[in-house]
C-alpha cells in the first residue's frame, strides 16, 4: 500500500512544519530538516515525533 500524492503534499513534519518525503524504500516519511523518519506502519503514517527514528 503506498500513500497518495494528495496525502503527501498535506503532511507536515510534526516538529518544524516542513516538508516530508517518502523514503526510498517506502517504509517511512523523511524530514531532512530534522532528520528525522517517520514510520509507515498499515499504510498509515505515525506522525508521532516520539516515535521518529534518526536518520542520516
Amino acid at each position: 500500500m503506498s500513500l497518495s500524492k494528495d496525502l503527501l503534499e498535506v503532511l507536515a513534519c510534526p516538529k518544524c512544519k516542513g516538508d516530508l518525503i517518502l523514503a526510498d524504500n517506502k517504509e517511512g516519511l523523511l524530514c531532512t530538516q530534522c532528520n528525522l523518519l517517520f514510520p509507515i506502519q498499515g499504510g498509515i503514517p505515525v506522525m508521532l515525533i516520539d516515535e521518529a527514528v534518526p536518520f542520516k
